[in-house]
């Protein structure tokens, strides 16, 4: 009888190595990563074929938390319970509610990031399409751009809830034509990481300027938040850096924007009076990465501040820690007139909005 019964355990111990190694296969074997330098297709045309030199407009981002993060919600990567958005209805108000909040500011640009197109976490709702169904109840035309970011094999954690297969990324939408659109790949950490982190990337846009060759590039960026080595981070920076300079000194106007996942403040909590309560991710960004000729710019009111993040560890309070990590990037021919926060209250995301008003001189 013992026999049997130290059989049945070596039997059951042997099938749960099995299936363990099994889907650490199966994990690393659907792992990839999009090529660099992708050509993106650009879905429409927008109301305007080119930019005027010197006149004002307007860009938002927003980093939508695919539609899942509302005020009360919490994820299970930063500590909280949840995996999946509360429900499909909760995705389709979250959505919806973040669009209300940019078009406060009349984008003429929008910079999407964490954009669903097929996910076991948002009930296979495709974001993207959404979006676009919001923005034509605008009444306006416009070109967009997708780039995905994220297409993670079934993460089989937590156990109560798999967070499941998720395909997402970033959108921008132009109001004016984008005449060309590419994908550029950024480094990422290797080892075990790079199934939980995103093939991080950006999407570089080219928008005619009336009168010129030159070109309006917006780069829509979604930078890494965890990184064992800093040296990632920083490398991702350093890519960037490289490619807007070129484009500037090819004579086009750069124009960067989106979740830089690094505090554009330093210390946040100097100017929120929120403590970090172990919140290690939210490293100053390093501005000593860029060149003299880029501009970092945080969205920021120091009469009236209002953060662009949320911990995610705990439904969010009055005591909740809070930073400025979305913001942009310009090259010295842009004139920034006026930048800040919309203040959401991170009703339908993590996140709030963000915009800046510029002219390209």
């Amino acid at each position: 009888m013992k026999h049997k019964i130290l059989r049945l355990i070596i039997i059951i111990v042997i099938a749960i190595f099995a299936l363990a190694g099994g889907y650490f296969a199966y994990a690393y074997l659907t792992y990839y990563r999009l090529d660099d330098n992708l050509i993106l297709n650009v879905d429409g045309k927008g109301d305007h074929s080119s930019v005027n030199l010197n006149k004002d407009y307007t860009l938002a981002s927003f980093n939508t938390g695919f539609g899942a993060y509302s005020d009360d919600y919490t994820f299970f990567m930063d500590g909280g319970k949840e995996s999946w958005a509360f429900s499909k209805e909760a995705v389709y108000n979250n959505l919806a509610g973040g669009f209300d909040a940019i078009n406060a500011v009349n984008p003429d640009f929008y910079f999407l990031q964490e954009l669903d197109l097929d996910g076991t976490r948002s009930y296979h709702v495709n974001e993207a399409e959404y979006y676009k169904k919001l923005l034509g109840s605008t009444g306006k035309s416009y070109s967009t751009v997708f780039a995905q970011n994220y297409d993670s094999p079934f993460l089989l954690y937590p156990l109560t809830q798999p967070h499941g297969k998720n395909k997402a990324g970033i959108m921008t939408v132009s109001n004016y034509d984008i005449t060309k659109s590419i994908r550029r790949s950024l480094p990422v950490e290797e080892g075990f990481s790079k199934f939980y982190d995103l093939d991080r990337c950006y999407s570089k846009s080219y928008i005619n300027i009336e009168g010129t060759d030159k070109k309006l590039v917006l780069y829509n960026v979604h930078l890494s938040a965890y990184t064992t080595d800093p040296g990632t981070a920083e490398e991702q920076i350093t890519v960037l850096n490289e490619d807007m300079i070129s484009e500037y000194e090819a004579g086009n106007y750069c124009i960067a924007g989106g979740d830089m996942n690094k505090d554009l403040l330093g210390d946040s909590s100097t100017y929120f009076k929120k403590l970090n309560n172990g919140a290690n991710w939210a490293k100053p960004f390093p501005k000593e990465l860029l060149d003299s000729s880029l501009t970092i710019t945080a969205p920021f009111n120091e009469a009236n501040p209002i953060p662009t993040c949320r911990n995610v560890d705990a439904p969010y309070t009055v005591d909740t820690f809070v930073l400025t990590i979305d913001g942009f990037i310009t090259t010295a021919n842009v004139s920034i007139t006026e930048t800040n926060v919309i203040n959401a209250s991170f009703k339908y995301s993590d996140h709030n909005p963000v915009y800046i008003k510029f002219r390209l001189n």
